[in-house]
This record gives C-alpha cells, structure tokens and sequence, in this order.
C-alpha cells in the first residue's frame, strides 16, 4: 500500500499509520492486486471516533497505479469500503477530503459514486491547497 500511495499521491503516510488503520479498521482496508500479486491500488478507511449525530465512516486515502487506471479498480475499492462501513458499523455516511485541483477524483466521487460537496476546508493541504470536504450519504447509493 505504502508504495502505491508513494507512486500517487503528494500526501504520503508513515507505516505506522497504516497499521494503525488496519488494527483499529480491518474490515476497511482493501487492495487491489495484479496477476503476479503485486498491490496495484488500495483504500484506506477508518470510522470517525468524535462523538456524533450520525455514525459516519471517512475515507483516509484511495489510490490507483497510473498503469491500472480506467478499469474501475478505485470504484470497485470504494465501493467496498462504503459496504463495509455499512454492513459492520451501521454508518449512515462516508466523508473524504479531495483537493479541488483534482478533476479526475472529483469526476469519481461526484459523477460515479454520488459525492456531494458538504464544505471546503482552506489550506487543507500541507502545500495550502483547498479542500473539499465531501460526503455521501448512503440511503443514495
């Protein structure tokens, strides 16, 4: 996982954040392998633990090798982990954060899995790029 987040993202993880997620969330952690076994993408998830209104899940990470793009392996992915969240934790929503430079994972959340923008979070990004703080709830799915 820590080598396709490294091949795809500015936003990169030490390995024991990883770890933290899949001790404290098994049921929300899902590669993808090619043929020979090799990790091609992944999801990271977690369950949000403030206090709230509604039990939500949050999409941590999500990435795909250029070389595996265009097949649906992130939809796939995604689509696990909503499942998941619902399934093992009741949750009533999924949250993530996307830069707003980033057309292609806007196009899959919004127009593919039905994202919508809840908020903008400025500076979000360590590079002080905006965020979009999205959500999608999954009574819609």
């Amino acid at each position: 996982m820590q080598a396709v987040n490294i091949a795809c993202l500015p936003e990169n993880y030490q390995m024991k954040y990883y770890m933290y997620h899949i001790l404290s969330w098994p049921q929300l952690v899902f590669v993808a392998e090619d043929f020979n076994g090799k990790v091609v993408g992944y999801v990271l998830a977690k369950m949000e633990e403030e206090p709230s209104a509604q039990i939500h899940g949050h999409i941590t990470s999500v990435a795909v090798l250029r070389s595996h793009r265009k097949l649906g392996i992130a939809k796939k992915l995604m689509l696990a982990a909503h499942c998941a969240m619902r399934d093992n934790f009741r949750a009533v929503y999924v949250s993530l954060h996307v830069r707003k430079s980033n057309a292609a994972a806007k196009h899959l959340y919004i127009d593919t899995l039905r994202y919508k923008i809840h908020d903008i979070e400025a500076k979000y990004y360590a590079d002080a790029e905006d965020a979009y703080d999205m959500r999608c709830y999954f009574n819609s799915e």
